[in-house]
């Protein structure tokens, strides 16, 4: 019988535990191997874009610190080869009902052997969804707790988070969207309107190009003969300046004067 490999990602020593215990108990039936074992979603991806071996898939519980186990999931489908996902949990509620009808397999805590063989022989039998499990799991990240913490960056080969908090703006280029922080800009594979869509507390649309995160913008200039734009945000960490349009001149100023540090608003005439 093929063996398993499996990474175990919980912030309690004792759910660890307890899962490779139920996994000795099914060795017969259901051979498996650790190759690793971490403490929250960050740590995990960390490993995985190390590892010699990837694991078959991976045992994760849902609410963890720095990153949970649905942000997780939606990092994995955008790797070479993604694991298939079991999520474990001590909640019954909605989202895991979503998981189940997406195919996404979960336990409840605490973990039934019988049921724990039953989602290995699952992972055994049905090949993981990847790029599509990972867009589904977008949304019910964003139901469940807000929202990705971390936006995925393909960069030479490697997967690099980008933290929303860092982003000062959103730029579509084509069929990607550059994030601009204040060190430097990531590719993304996302869209203007997904992001507006997911982060709307966050960030807002002053042009049919961009997103500017709402706790960035420190100014405006009114533009001068360009058709493109009626006037451009300015930002505190970066001399960047991006257009907004004539419809969303009212929202900017109305944004920037509400803030509590000192604006800046460079006028041509009169407004």
């Amino acid at each position: 019988m093929q063996m398993l490999t499996l990474l175990i990602v919980d912030d309690e020593d004792l759910a660890r535990s307890r899962l490779r215990e139920l996994l000795g108990d099914i060795a017969n039936a259901c051979p498996t191997r650790v190759l690793c074992e971490a403490g929250d979603g960050l740590a995990a991806l960390d490993w995985l874009q190390s590892a010699a071996e990837l694991p078959d898939a991976l045992l994760t519980d849902i609410h963890m610190p720095r990153m949970n186990g649905l942000e997780l999931a939606t990092h994995l489908g955008k790797l070479q080869k993604p694991p298939a996902v079991i999520f474990t949990t001590a909640y019954d509620n909605h989202a895991v009902q979503a998981f189940e009808l997406h195919a996404v397999d979960y336990l409840l805590k605490p973990v039934r052997v019988q049921r724990l063989l039953a989602a290995l022989e699952r992972v055994r039998q049905e090949p993981g969804e990847g790029e599509e499990t990972s867009r589904k799991l977008v949304s019910l990240q964003q139901q469940v707790s807000g929202g990705r913490r971390y936006l995925p960056c393909h960069e030479r080969g490697r997967l690099l988070l980008v933290p929303l908090v860092e982003v000062l703006y959103f730029r579509a280029d084509l069929k990607y969207v550059i994030a601009r922080t204040q060190e430097r800009e990531y590719v993304l594979d996302e869209t203007i309107a997904g992001l507006e869509a997911e982060f709307p507390g966050s960030f807002i649309r002053l042009h049919r190009a961009s997103l500017v995160a709402r706790r960035a913008l420190a100014g405006l200039e009114r533009a001068r003969e360009d058709n493109d734009a009626y006037g451009y945000a300015l930002f505190r960490q970066v001399p960047d300046k991006l257009p907004i349009s004539r419809r969303q001149w009212a929202t900017a100023r109305a944004l920037v004067f509400a803030g509590g540090d000192a604006p800046r608003d460079t006028r041509s005439g009169g407004d």
